[in-house]
């Protein structure tokens, strides 16, 4: 029987998402089946992802007759960890056309097994926007501990996590660092291997998004 989830931990299993998730682990998939999967999941996951947001009402006028709508009371930003993150944005965007980007970049020391920061850049709204920062996978959870750290020290309020693949001990990691983040995930995975890669996992997202593996 798996272990509880912690709290502030959502796990997606709708069957689309978990077909198309085995799909992207299988080796056998290569960069363009694993970039349209990516994708694919992308846009899926993000149903569950933005559930929670707050909306307003919106007077409109169809053809026929005016009607009492719904429009997002705030603006949202996608916030990907690159590489990797890159992946899942082109799907989140097929549904929120209208949200800016902010970029973050890292990369993994090999020896140290930690992130280290090269890139920052972010909308000016960040303190009035819902931000969703993205990375497919959650393993040590230093990459998406540090990438939080930067959003709200740029001055985000509001901020959840999206990834596809997590371990206990990237989770233990992000929300024993900032409880306030919400984490959706798609599969939480039994650990860590020598090198501080999930097991099963993916193999290396990022590599396997752009055809840089081997």
């Amino acid at each position: 029987m798996p272990a509880p989830l912690p709290t502030g931990v959502t796990l997606i299993d709708h069957p689309l998402v978990q077909v198309k998730l085995t799909q992207l682990r299988d080796v056998r998939t290569e960069s363009s089946g694993f970039r349209a999967r990516l994708n694919e999941l992308a846009t899926l996951v993000v149903f569950e992802a933005t559930r929670s947001l707050a909306t307003r009402p919106e007077r409109i006028e169809t053809p026929l007759a005016p009607c009492d709508g719904h429009a997002l009371a705030r603006p949202v930003i996608v916030a990907p960890i690159l590489r990797a993150g890159l992946g899942l944005v082109e799907g989140m965007l097929d549904l929120l056309p209208d949200v800016s980007v902010a970029h973050i970049g890292m990369f993994r020391n090999e020896i140290t097994r930690r992130p280290e920061s090269y890139y920052f850049k972010a909308p000016s709204h960040l303190a009035e926007a819902d931000v969703i920062l993205v990375d497919p996978m959650l393993a040590t959870g230093f990459s998406a501990t540090g990438a939080v750290t930067q959003l709200k020290e740029a001055g985000a309020t509001s901020i959840r996590f999206v990834c596809l693949v997590s371990c206990p001990e990237g989770l233990a990691q992000l929300r024993g660092a900032h409880p306030d983040v919400e984490i959706f995930t798609a599969a939480v995975d039994p650990g860590l291997d020598e090198r501080a890669y999930i097991v099963p996992g993916v193999g290396d997202a990022g590599d396997r998004y752009f055809g840089t593996a081997g």
